[in-house]
């Protein structure tokens, strides 16, 4: 159950939708959310708005500030989905892969000691 709370504002009908809708782009990654809250604060001229939802993985936090509530609102959004998404591909990425490529890149062994003599045919210099 979602939990919006406010200071210095009345939480409208149109403004609990914009937030339940944008909540419920989160819902897609098939993940259960434990006590969402928003908090939406009017601070002349801006609205803040911060989220706080609990997850069976971790937490989510968002903030965010803007002189238009609904965009306040879109901004939050955009930054849980963005937490979400990071928290919920975390197993599927490949941390330290890229390490053992850099390794092969250069092995010295490819070059032999007579392509060097091919390459660099010093004048003057007697070929073994």
């Amino acid at each position: 159950m979602l939990k919006i709370t406010s200071k210095h504002l009345e939480v409208t009908a149109p403004i609990r939708e914009r937030v339940e809708s944008r909540l419920a782009k989160l819902e897609r990654h098939d993940i259960t959310m434990i006590n969402p809250h928003v908090i939406i604060t009017e601070e002349k001229p801006l609205f803040k708005i911060e989220a706080s939802i609990k997850l069976p993985q971790g937490e989510l936090f968002a903030q965010a500030s803007h002189e238009n509530l609904y965009t306040a609102i879109n901004a939050m959004g955009q930054k849980l989905e963005k937490q979400l998404n990071r928290l919920t591909h975390k197993p599927e990425a490949l941390r330290n892969s890229g390490k053992a490529d850099h390794k092969d890149a250069f092995d010295e062994t490819d070059i032999l000691d007579d392509d060097f003599e091919e390459i660099y045919d010093y004048e003057g210099a007697e070929k073994a």
